[in-house]
């Protein structure tokens, strides 16, 4: 008789408890941000409605971060879009590096659990596919449970807003602070600070010659750029000395 796969037979609570037990750390880790993000956005103009909703279709911490700053400095759309565009390229790795567990889902199955990555939700879920039992039901119950505490929490954030002074308890200081954070977890090694250090440079530079905010894009690809090129191993050609 053919085994039968993993987890079949298990019931919806097994299966639900499985992720939660993996995602609450995510989500707690989401709430202090989300309030941060809702506050911003509101005093930047948006309402909890449209913060709210930029979170559910979006679900990018980190390029709602930068179109909320970007829209208050007065940038246009196709700048903010780019940007965010960019920011956002690193999905690519994670959904083809998680893709190699989830061959056997169907499209819309598939569109589902693409919406819900994010760093950490990749982060949990890649471990567990590796490191135990684990399947697209349980990963599934992870992204979408983080989903929920970040727009929740933006939301409320949106609304606590009204409440808040502008600048108040550091929030103006969220996003400075959670790219910082991020820069530093990223700072492996002699080339990982060398590009670090010339984003920043490239930045401050082509914002002196270029109006707007098109120079985060320029400075991040140009430094990517030239972090590749380095990193390429050189190969001589056949026959030299």
């Amino acid at each position: 008789m053919m085994a039968e796969p993993p987890h079949k037979e298990e019931d919806l609570p097994a299966i639900v408890r499985d992720g939660a037990k993996a995602a609450w750390p995510i989500c707690l880790g989401y709430f202090p941000i989300g309030l941060a993000f809702g506050v911003i956005a509101s005093k930047a103009g948006l309402t909890p409605l449209e913060i709210g909703l930029m979170s559910l279709l979006v679900f990018a911490g980190s390029a709602q971060f930068i179109a909320v700053s970007m829209l208050t400095g007065g940038a246009g759309l196709i700048p903010i879009v780019m940007t965010t565009f960019v920011v956002n390229l690193r999905h690519l790795l994670m959904s083809s590096s998680l893709s190699v567990f989830l061959r056997d889902l169907g499209t819309w199955r598939m569109a589902l659990y693409g919406y819900g990555i994010t760093d950490e939700s990749f982060a949990v879920n890649l471990t567990r596919f590796r490191d135990e039992e684990w399947d697209w039901r349980r990963a599934l119950v992870v992204n979408h449970l983080s989903n929920a505490a970040w727009v929740g929490s933006t939301i409320l954030g949106g609304y606590a807003g009204e409440f808040i002074p502008h600048g108040a308890f550091g929030i103006d200081y969220a996003l400075i602070a959670m790219f910082l954070c991020l820069l530093v977890f990223q700072l492996r090694g002699a080339l990982y600070w060398l590009i670090a250090a010339l984003a920043g440079g490239l930045a401050v530079f082509i914002s002196i010659i270029l109006p707007g905010n098109l120079y985060i894009v320029m400075a991040s690809v140009l430094a990517a750029t030239i972090g590749v090129l380095i990193r390429r191993p050189s190969k001589a050609p056949e026959g030299s000395p």
